[in-house]
């Protein structure tokens, strides 16, 4: 995997950390790659979900850091669901011709995190690998949207903005826009930290900065009313000289 680099103002993330998270979050990115080449029509999710884990620990995590998961596998009506990684238990379904599946990823070395995820389309039988293409007009503008909303997110978000201030505007965004915020606690995402329980979140009430923290995620998990498909798109964010930019 290659590294990227770029350069840092004294508010930014040091150089050399930054490289690490890059890396385990190139990781990310080899796995959903991966999966979606391997996933086929009539797989299990408990295979998507140990196909996922194996290959990460196999290319570079050591172990997975939301509450040792390292992979949430959702698929069909249970895109919706939201649910704590504590709680989480992975549905006993097989992929279908056409169908929806949501792959979150949490791996974790030398407890330097990766956070990332991905809605995946399947339409007869074959993973559509263009967003723009998907036939089935819903799942195709929930996609649509998603990318939507991370384009926004880089375009308003400040350095002076805060966590709440962000979860106002991308809420009131979603609403606009025909959809649902679907997470469990209401949030968009969190900051990336060393511990778990040491998050803060893009939430109602935090009004710390998001240049209060290194790096922060967004991920929103989103639907339309009434609709039992749900959609989500997680990036790791930091800034680079007051820019926001998608690590």
């Amino acid at each position: 995997m290659t590294t990227k680099h770029y350069l840092f103002n004294e508010n930014s993330v040091e150089k050399g950390t930054l490289d690490l998270y890059l890396i385990i979050q190139n990781l990310n990115r080899a796995t959903i790659k991966y999966a979606a080449d391997m996933i086929k029509v009539g797989m299990s999710l408990r295979d998507i979900k140990d196909l996922c884990e194996d290959y990460l620990l196999k290319n570079g995590a050591d172990s997975f850091w939301y509450w040792n998961v390292g992979a949430l596998v959702f698929a069909g009506d249970e895109t919706t669901v939201s649910v704590s990684g504590k709680d989480y238990k992975v549905a006993d379904r097989t992929i279908q011709e056409n169908d929806i599946i949501t792959i979150d990823l949490s791996p974790q070395k030398n407890n330097i995190w990766g956070d990332y995820a991905r809605t995946l389309v399947f339409e007869n039988g074959v993973l559509c690998s263009e967003t723009d293409k998907i036939k089935n007009d819903e799942w195709r503008n929930g996609l649509q949207m998603e990318k939507y909303l991370h384009k926004t997110l880089v375009d308003v978000a400040t350095t002076d903005m805060t966590f709440e201030e962000l979860y106002y505007y991308m809420n009131d965004l979603i609403v606009k826009k025909g959809f649902l915020n679907l997470d469990f606690l209401g949030n968009l995402g969190h900051s990336i930290v060393k511990n778990k329980i040491d998050r803060i979140y893009i939430e109602k009430g935090n009004h710390k900065k998001l240049s209060d923290v290194e790096m922060f995620t967004f991920e929103p998990h989103i639907s339309i009313p009434d609709s039992k498909y749900g959609y989500k798109r997680e990036d790791i964010y930091y800034f680079n000289n007051d820019r926001l930019v998608k690590l």
